[in-house]
């Protein structure tokens, strides 16, 4: 018990929060977009796992992480324009589809990965900020990541002031609470979903990358492990805003962190409990989320879900 209460025990947790939180939030921030537009893409999994998978065998194979995190952003987007095409164009159950996407990618990344399972690749290194890095406390926890810990920081600060300072920002806003409204001063609906869903996918196939590039450096079948699920749940959690997103995103990182380093502290309490723990919390936050009031009042885009036909009345 001793070994938990100390600082550096602390700052191993809030390490491995950062850590463990910046794949989260790129899939979250890429829903946030998606849903502020009005789609709601529930395959966050699967467009996860087809980014590391595909981020991994691109930056094994050429030895350049940067190839392969663009490789998971272009293979993930794909997908996800599949998606957008069945919800949008033909204005299918956005529910069915997204749960279409996890098995797909779940399947895919087994299919193709199969004889990747176990080897390793240099990936995304390290990369400590000069004289931020030394701080106490906060230079490990904060200044000694890869740069992909650094861009997901800088992102939550710009999409937000994409969003609600831009007027593409407040366009899309506008198309996910009134499309109607907004088709009749000319913004372009449907292609500001398309947009939103195929940046979303990106943005998750870099979370996905993150797994297999920096985090793990190594490829592990499944090995997003229900986080593409837990992101679903942090979007609704942050309000559907990034910035709220990323302390989200950190809070259920060190969620994570702390049962492996309960699990090695050797406290008394149950492996399995320990391993339940980040779904518990998640389970947690769609209880309380789960009546249509309750997601109204903190701020759920009000055509989510909802497709649009010029000319229909919804």
């Amino acid at each position: 018990m001793s070994d938990i209460l100390t600082i550096t025990f602390l700052i191993s947790v809030l390490t491995a929060a950062v850590r463990a939180g910046t794949p989260l939030f790129f899939a979250a921030l890429g829903e946030i977009l998606a849903e502020r537009s009005g789609v709601l893409n529930l395959g966050l999994e699967g467009l996860m796992i087809l980014g590391a998978l595909s981020g991994f065998m691109v930056g094994s194979a050429t030895g350049n992480p940067w190839l392969g995190l663009l490789a998971a952003m272009l293979s993930a987007g794909l997908l996800s324009l599949l998606h957008a095409f069945l919800c949008i164009h033909l204005r299918g159950n956005q529910v069915v589809s997204g749960i279409m996407l996890v098995l797909l990618g779940m399947g895919l990344s087994s299919f193709v990965g199969e004889n990747l399972v176990g080897k390793t690749t240099r990936g995304f290194q390290p990369l400590p900020i000069p004289i931020l890095s030394r701080l106490p406390i906060l230079g490990p926890v904060l200044f000694q990541h890869s740069i992909l810990v650094y861009l997901a920081i800088l992102l939550a600060f710009l999409s937000w002031f994409f969003l609600f300072k831009t007027r593409w920002g407040l366009e899309v806003i506008a198309v996910g609470e009134s499309p109607e409204a907004a088709d009749t001063v000319g913004v372009p609906v449907q292609a500001i979903r398309y947009a939103c869903v195929l940046i979303g996918g990106m943005l998750a196939g870099i979370g996905g990358a993150f797994l297999s590039l920096a985090y793990t450096r190594m490829w592990v079948d499944q090995m997003t492990a229900g986080r593409g699920w837990i992101a679903v749940a942090l979007v609704i959690f942050s309000a559907w805003l990034p910035q709220r997103a990323l302390l989200g995103a950190y809070f259920f990182g060190g969620i994570e962190g702390l049962q492996l380093r309960l699990q090695a502290a050797g406290i008394g309490i149950s492996y399995h409990i320990l391993q339940m723990m980040p779904y518990l919390a998640t389970i947690f936050v769609l209880v309380f989320s789960a009546r249509q009031e309750f997601r109204q009042k903190i701020g759920a885009p009000a055509a989510l879900m909802k497709p649009y036909v010029r000319g229909e009345r919804a």
